[in-house]
């Protein structure tokens, strides 16, 4: 059940000062019988992340890697993604919020839900992005931060890519069709989408099978997701910043008092892995209790999405574990599938 929560006179980065309506979902058990955990969503995921129309069903659910029947699952929706029509004044000004407000909001969130602790943050895309900044906000709420196929900072080459996105979102007579057909192609990759079509044409107007399936995409999303919605979420991509202004990202990330378990996938042309490897080798010296998870796949940044498989078995020791880690556990490790 979609609930909701108002966070009042929040003042964001800009320096307005407005009330924010937060929707979210619990699944499982309840927050006061079990461990809980927060699943942040990706771009054009949101709340519903379990079930059978659960975007992330695979991982979450009964006997699933992240077992609802012993861990209460909360999620939130970032305000203004539009889920299930729920409107909001985000659309007027969003782009005076960053990455780092919505983690705000949430810390906020959580106090009024009288959530103090969680077992893991965990989030895919702009998700795991997420999932950083709120735990440099917060160091001790989770035990464990999990971010996935993301990054603590916004690269060039995101902000590069988010660039045509918002040109395409501002000047496109059809902008979240097509803007959504460009970002297909820097989340596969060359060898995907060849394994997938294999220079196929069709039989009938001998257009590119490749062609048709970027047109299905974008009519795909046009049709469920609003055009204010697509422009919020890409700009708070290209605020990606747990320095908050330093520069010092390494500082900031050694304060998280929790694990780390970076996921990487070798592929992807969205958040590269070199950038996760670098960040892993950097912040190791300086923090012991981090891993780091490779998913080896052609698929690109979707993978995340694609090789449950891969990522199951990196998660399940996590998440299977009869009884939470030692804080003085300072064990490091690298695991790749």
């Amino acid at each position: 059940m979609l609930q909701e929560i108002k966070i009042e006179n929040f003042k964001n980065s800009a320096g307005t000062v407005q009330d924010i309506y937060l929707s979210y979902q619990f699944f499982g058990k309840k927050p006061t019988e079990a461990p809980i955990i927060l699943v942040n969503h990706a771009l054009t995921g949101n709340s519903l992340v379990t079930g059978s129309k659960g975007w992330w069903k695979d991982l979450i659910g009964k006997n699933r890697c992240i077992d609802i029947e012993r861990f209460c699952v909360l999620a939130f929706n970032i305000p203004g993604n539009g889920f299930k029509g729920h409107e909001d004044q985000f659309f007027e000004n969003y782009k005076e919020f960053r990455l780092r407000d919505i983690a705000e909001i949430q810390a906020q969130a959580l106090e009024k839900l009288d959530i103090t602790k969680l077992f893991a943050i965990i989030g895919g895309s702009i998700g795991g992005a997420l999932a950083w900044e709120l735990a440099v906000l917060k160091p001790e709420l989770a035990e464990h931060v999990i971010p996935i196929a993301s990054d603590y900072k916004s690269t060039d080459w995101l902000v590069a890519n988010c660039r045509i996105q918002d040109h395409i979102l501002n000047n496109s007579s059809d902008p979240v069709h097509d803007a959504r057909m460009h970002a297909m192609t820097f989340y596969r990759t060359p060898q995907s989408l060849a394994q997938k079509f294999e220079g196929k044409r069709n039989k009938e107007n001998q257009a590119y099978e490749v062609e048709n399936w970027l047109l299905h995409h974008g009519e795909k999303l046009k049709n469920r997701f609003t055009l204010p919605s697509y422009k919020l979420m890409n700009h708070l991509l290209t605020t990606i910043d747990i320095s908050d202004g330093s520069g010092n990202y390494l500082e900031a990330a050694s304060r998280i008092k929790g694990d780390i378990h970076i996921v990487t996938v070798n592929s992807d042309l969205f958040f590269l892995a070199e950038e996760n490897w670098n960040s892993y080798v950097e912040l190791s010296l300086l923090k012991g209790n981090i891993s780091i998870h490779e998913i080896r796949s052609i698929h690109g940044h979707d993978a995340f999405l694609i090789e449950t498989d891969q990522l199951n078995r990196f998660l399940k020791p996590i998440f299977q574990t009869k009884t939470p880690k030692n804080e003085n556990d300072t064990s490091r490790t690298v695991w790749a599938g």
